[in-house]
């Protein structure tokens, strides 16, 4: 089926079956806010399973949802889902409830597409990670920035040492406004403020285009209203700097906030400064969605990769399509720990 919407904002559906429902995944969603929903279209539209259940807090939202999609049903709660004949599960909800909601799918036999992070914490992501290891279960995070096609050609060029030995990265998030959802404000539901929200998915996209290398030490400085955020009760950041030295010598550099007179919507940018070069991932005239890539030479540039480039649901559908082709636990997922004690680092040595 090919979802699409309507002037209203309603869901449509045009049919298209490459292959019969019952012969594809199963897949629920809990949660379809704006993300949840974004990666419930991309999923759809890749017609790899078959959209059967979803729940969201707002009963409402959930039965608009499933009226626009044959076959599939609302129900009331995460536990209904559980109790359906399901593959997989898709999970966008509040950063504090992926680790155990998780945990559950997965110890009930389900493969997980979880949005990011897997946990508040790095211990609650390797204990997720541990789960389905041992049910040998399909296991993905959505950390998109992987999937853009400029970035793809970036790592192709640093895999293949065309810049050198990387000695240093930039990278930067951020945000003019901050969140739009009250729970991103509740520390006991969001786990931390921008270093979480926003720094994690540089610090994954720099990690894994080098490879993940060891971490050796991370210092950081955390501000919230302009104040310096030390020992205490943690307050929710909302500018964030770190440096984080890596084996072998390099450093990556990472500032990110919410709310900052940044003079555009958002200013994301990650720079690889290599011993022959460099290359430039950033956002263009403040967008959230539109990215250039560059390799950079001395004063000279060349454009690698411009937008449009629809990304924002490829890591979903990677998932979808490994489960489609009956994929089972992926170690690739391990690697997220080490983004996650990154992030842990970046709290605990701010307050040291």
């Amino acid at each position: 089926m090919n979802i699409q919407t309507n002037p209203s904002g309603e869901l449509e559906t045009q049919p298209r079956e490459i292959f019969g429902a019952t012969q594809r995944p199963k897949v629920g969603f809990l949660g379809v806010g704006w993300i949840g929903m974004a990666r419930l279209r991309a999923i759809a539209e890749a017609h790899a399973v078959h959209i059967a259940a979803v729940a969201d807090l707002n009963v409402e939202v959930a039965e608009r949802t499933v009226a626009g999609i044959p076959g599939a049903i609302a129900v009331p709660c995460f536990e209904d889902l559980l109790s359906l004949d399901l593959n997989g599960l898709v999970i966008a909800t509040p950063t504090a409830l992926h680790a155990d909601q998780s945990a559950a799918a997965l110890g009930a036999g389900l493969a997980v597409f979880c949005q990011k992070p897997l946990g508040t914490n790095a211990a609650e992501a390797a204990r997720v990670i541990a789960i389905a290891r041992r049910m040998e279960r399909l296991l993905a995070l959505d950390m998109s920035y992987r999937h853009l096609r400029g970035v793809t050609k970036m790592k192709e060029l640093i895999s293949a040492k065309e810049i050198g030995e990387i000695f240093a990265v930039d990278l930067v998030f951020h945000n003019a406004y901050g969140p739009d959802k009250p729970w991103y404000y509740a520390p006991a539901l969001s786990g931390g403020g921008c270093v979480i929200d926003l720094g994690i998915h540089l610090v994954d996209l720099a990690l894994w285009m080098l490879d993940f290398p060891d971490v050796r030490r991370v210092s950081s400085r955390l501000y919230s209203g302009g104040q310096s955020l030390k020992r205490g009760p943690r307050t929710l950041e909302d500018f964030a700097c770190a440096q984080i030295d890596l084996a072998g010598g390099a450093v990556l550099n990472l500032a990110c906030s919410w709310r900052l007179a940044a003079g555009r919507d958002a200013d994301i940018r990650a720079v690889f400064y290599g011993t022959r070069g460099a290359l430039m991932l950033r956002n263009v005239k403040g967008s959230f969605y539109d990215f250039c890539a560059e390799r950079w030479a001395g004063t000279s540039k060349i454009l690698l990769d411009k937008a449009p480039d629809a990304w924002g649901g490829r890591a979903a559908v990677d998932w979808a399509r490994q489960l489609c082709n009956g994929a089972s636990y992926d170690p690739a997922i391990e690697k997220s720990v080490q983004v996650a004690a990154v992030v842990d680092a970046s709290y605990d040595s701010a307050r040291e």
